[in-house]
């Protein structure tokens, strides 16, 4: 997982630039409305929170958000945008050792870092989140699907069912990126317990579990 934080913390300045993918774009907006009524009123507790491309809208209904990443340099972009109405603070943070995180929370919102996740560790990072919510509160995860010709090719598969991708900077180094693609069945099975809703777009997908 190191090789992951160094991808993600040298591609800070770079990172956006996924988000301007034609073909995702509708998708994108549907995301971007789907996400403000799941969070109105709460205390929102976000994980890899990346350039704060999803607080910003979490912020438009949630009554507060604390936007975590294990980096500092894409909090620091994230620390640049416009935010609100809601109360929005940022801190570094370990995704799976949340317990450092000071607040109450009746949301937590990780998007886009379960796939990077490996299928040993799910289990593991599910109760880190569990832990930290409020009875009554909500998880709410949101993820790619595997699209050919618009995510990065597959290049190696474990014997775990852990599959990878090569990833190349502006600067031309390359990373090999966990990059799993759960299916419902694969994320509900004993994983979580709860009732759980799943919305498939066609490149991304959107989960929130009671």
């Amino acid at each position: 997982m190191s090789e992951l934080a160094d991808y993600y913390r040298d591609r800070a300045g770079e990172y956006d630039a996924v988000y301007n993918k034609p073909e995702r774009q509708e998708d994108l907006a549907r995301l971007r409305a789907l996400l403000p009524p799941l969070v109105r009123g709460r205390a929102v507790l976000e994980v890899a929170a990346g350039t704060g491309y999803w607080t910003t809208a979490l912020s438009t209904t949630a009554a507060s958000v604390l936007a975590t990443d294990f980096n500092e340099e894409p909090l620091a972009i994230a620390r640049t945008r416009s935010y609100g109405p809601g109360d929005v603070r940022f801190q570094t943070a370990d995704a799976y050792d949340l317990g450092a995180v000071e607040g109450r929370f009746d949301a937590i919102f990780a998007g886009f870092f379960w796939s990077h996740v490996l299928r040993a560790d799910v289990r593991r990072f599910v109760a880190g989140l569990r832990d930290r919510l409020e009875p009554g509160g909500m998880l709410i995860l949101a993820d790619n699907r595997y699209v050919e010709g618009s995510n990065y090719p597959i290049t190696r598969t474990t014997a775990e069912g852990d599959t990878y991708q090569m990833r190349q900077l502006s600067d031309g180094r390359t990373f090999e990126v966990l990059k799993n693609f759960p299916t419902r069945q694969e994320f509900t099975a004993g994983v979580m317990p709860g009732e759980v809703e799943w919305t498939d777009l066609t490149y991304f997908w959107l989960a929130t579990v009671c």
